[in-house]
């Protein structure tokens, strides 16, 4: 009969382990609850690893679809009516993710120790965010917590499917692009010198063009090293200067204002913003927490000062539209159309059919670059790569004229 090691918690709260004998994992569980033990993890003894190695920096990290999975699955049970303390055993319980699980173990002990569910849950800022932790909170105030899950549910789904969309648009200009620099410094440093040895054995002068190309080439060859060392330190630069305050206000207000990229990168601002503030809102959160929240998630620092702008004016008596307006990164469509929901009193719906709508909008200019961008990359391509080519074949060409004539 196989041997298991188990590991559980008491009614009381105390923690236990040790071994049975049993004809399966199933009778195991069994046993211990007759025993007034909730299992934790039950493994049979010889299989695998029985200790887990953890190597520091070396963990999974919580993904936003881990998130967004478990908050689905977590509103649908509590929408059947299983208990909060119940769900979170169960989930973490067949959580794949060793990080996600040890968070997931975290937040049920809290409960159990007499935490809500939205302390618990802010206990861990880098896995549930303040806008998560806040909603969760007033789904518990308000007992309607299954309402306000479903809620953060549908707004992480849209939220990770609008950052797909960017992420797609970004991702083929910019392999279209490496690719054609690493080919590009394949021919300048290997392809060309061969060609220059080969001319050098022909004698004469060379075309304007292939001798710019061949200094060209001698000039990566000899300071590869140094150009290698440039490109590092220009990245590290930016990313220094992106987590600097003023570093990151110049790049992201530069980012708003960008050909083509910057229309993009608005739209998917106010997508955000529209989306985050309708869900707090419908969700009983009051309207200065919400903006405050908001402004934390935004994104961009620009936005960011937009928001906690408005959110002053609004503290002051001034409506929400006024200061958005006034601050120039909002469309004026949508400024209205909030200045229309806050005098109809249906501002939460007003601000959900802007995200909706721009949602549409994100769509649609991701596939507008996306065309966009492929035929200016294929020009890119052909004129570099062809005119490298083209320069090369020149001496050949003029040759081959002389040994005809």
């Amino acid at each position: 009969m196989p041997k298991y090691k188990w590991s559980g918690r008491t009614k009381n709260g105390g923690k236990q382990k040790g071994e049975m004998e049993a004809p399966s994992e199933a009778a195991v569980t069994a046993q211990l609850r007759r025993q007034g033990i909730t299992p934790n993890s039950i493994k049979e003894a010889g299989k695998g690893l029985d200790m887990e190695i953890n190597i520091p920096g070396m963990e999974p990290k919580v993904t936003q679809k881990d998130v967004v999975v478990f908050t689905r699955q977590f509103a649908t049970m509590i929408d059947a009516g299983l208990p909060l303390v119940q769900c979170l055993e169960l989930l973490s319980g067949q959580q794949e993710n060793k990080t996600f699980k040890k968070v997931l173990v975290n937040v049920k002990e809290s409960v159990e120790s007499g935490s809500t569910f939205a302390d618990a849950l802010g206990k861990h800022p880098h896995v549930f965010n303040d806008l998560y932790v806040n909603l969760v909170a007033a789904g518990e105030v308000g007992g309607i917590l299954d309402t306000i899950l479903n809620r953060v549910a549908a707004y992480q789904e849209k939220a990770l499917k609008l950052k797909k969309q960017v992420k797609s648009a970004m991702t083929y200009p910019a392999t279209i692009v490496g690719i054609a620099f690493c080919v590009i410094a394949v021919i300048l440093v290997f392809v060309i010198p061969a060609f220059e040895k080969m001319f050098k054995d022909f004698g004469g002068a060379l075309p304007a063009p292939t001798q710019i190309v061949i200094n060209l080439s001698n000039f990566v060859t000899d300071y590869i090293l140094v150009i290698l060392i440039a490109i590092a330190v220009l990245v590290v630069s930016i990313k220094y200067t992106y987590r600097t305050e003023k570093g990151r206000a110049f790049i992201d207000k530069y980012a708003l204002h960008a050909p083509v990229i910057g229309t993009l990168i608005r739209k998917v601002a106010v997508a955000k913003f529209t989306r985050t503030l309708g869900t707090l809102v419908s969700s009983g959160v009051p309207i200065l927490d919400g903006l405050e929240i908001v402004a934390k998630t935004a994104g961009n620092k620009t936005v960011e000062a937009a928001i906690f702008d408005t959110r002053q004016s609004i503290s002051e008596g001034k409506t929400i539209a006024e200061p958005m307006e006034r601050s120039g990164v909002f469309p004026s469509m949508v400024c209205q159309m909030i200045a229309v929901g806050e005098q109809s009193g249906s501002l939460d719906t007003m601000l959900n059919k802007i995200a909706d709508f721009y949602d549409d909008e994100v769509d649609d200019a991701v596939k507008n670059l996306t065309s966009m961008m492929e035929p200016l990359l294929m020009l890119f391509l052909g004129t570099t790569v062809g005119g490298l080519v083209i320069a090369m074949y020149l001496p050949i060409f003029k040759i081959a004229g002389t040994v005809a004539g």
